[in-house]
């Protein structure tokens, strides 16, 4: 069916809007599932850990490379800055809404930004859950971490999320797209 405001418009222009329509749409799918897949893996595999483990155990995956080990993060990703949730929750919200932001303005631009904003963003938004409602007063939660990559105990010592490793892996394809974009527009030149 075609708009009144299009029906003006020439078919070859009427057909352009339509694709752009279409990929745009397609676009904000693919960002959406992103994101509520995030939150959730995240959220799901939480509440499993919380209901089935005590915090501080451990239960071995991969014998010497990856066990499950219950704890409670009062600080941001990988422990960092402990105790500081308000912090926390007013730089979540407002990195969440420059990643909304980022997805509606460069909507269909490149596949690697509708992976990189919603892993970002379903991240920041799955650990914003567990500080708002994982604590005994709303806004006072931790963060309930569980992955604990154990295999090189002198390099790497964190325990983390499926929501971290969302950020994380988000991050670094965010990363890459700015590389990729500025190696094209040095090329250009």
């Amino acid at each position: 069916m075609v708009s009144f405001a299009t029906a003006a418009l020439p078919s070859s222009l009427r057909c352009d809007k339509m694709k752009q329509l279409k990929k745009e749409t397609r676009w904000g799918i693919l960002c959406a599932a992103i994101i509520a897949a995030v939150i959730a893996l995240d959220q799901i595999a939480k509440r499993a850990v919380m209901a089935r483990m005590a915090i501080d155990e451990s239960v071995d995956l991969i014998p010497g490379v990856l066990r499950l080990t219950y704890i409670r993060n009062p600080g941001a990703a990988f422990g960092m800055l402990k105790n500081a949730r308000w912090v926390f929750l007013v730089v979540s919200t407002v990195v969440i809404v420059i990643a909304f932001v980022a997805m509606w303005r460069l909507r269909g631009k490149s596949i690697l930004l509708g992976v990189s904003l919603p892993l970002i963003t379903g991240g920041g938004i799955s650990n914003m859950v567990d500080r708002l409602f994982y604590g005994d007063k709303f806004g006072d939660g931790t963060v309930v971490d569980f992955l604990d990559f154990c295999a090189f105990p002198n390099l790497w010592r964190w325990i983390f999320n499926v929501a971290d490793a969302a950020v994380v892996v988000g991050t670094g394809i965010l990363f890459l797209y700015l590389i990729l974009d500025i190696v094209k527009e040095s090329r250009v030149k």
